[in-house]
């Protein structure tokens, strides 16, 4: 079966990654977790769980055709240098990275969320490379 849809068609009815709507979610997920908490290191799985939870539930309430890869990195806050870095190989008109970094006075997040697109355009992007 072949899926027909132009590029306007993909953009028109909101299937676009939307950066405003990821960042919204994944704020949201780290502030009714990490607020008003101090760093203690035996939380941090706990918390982590919690945001990537709280993030995907808030991305499929979105209702957009992608699949979700989240990330969390929950650091004391002590002064040393916290980087993260990612590299994408995708389609960059469909498929989105959002980066959320959040902290107070004890704790440094990062959150990313990867969405990668499940629609397909062309017959051509059936084929493959």
């Amino acid at each position: 079966i072949y899926y027909l849809f132009s590029l306007m068609d993909f953009q028109e009815n909101g299937e676009e990654f939307s950066l405003e709507d990821v960042e919204t979610v994944v704020k949201n997920a780290i502030g009714s977790v990490l607020n008003d908490v101090m760093y203690i290191s035996k939380k941090v799985d706990e918390w982590s769980n919690s945001i990537i939870a709280g993030t995907l539930k808030g991305l499929q309430s979105l209702n957009r055709p992608f699949k979700y890869v989240v990330t969390v990195i929950i650091m004391q806050k002590n002064g040393a240098g916290l980087i993260s870095v990612a590299s994408t190989f995708w389609d960059p008109i469909k498929d989105g990275l959002c980066k959320v970094t959040w902290e107070n006075g004890t704790i440094q997040c990062i959150v990313s969320v990867y969405g990668v697109s499940v629609n397909i355009d062309t017959s051509a992007e059936l084929d493959g490379p």
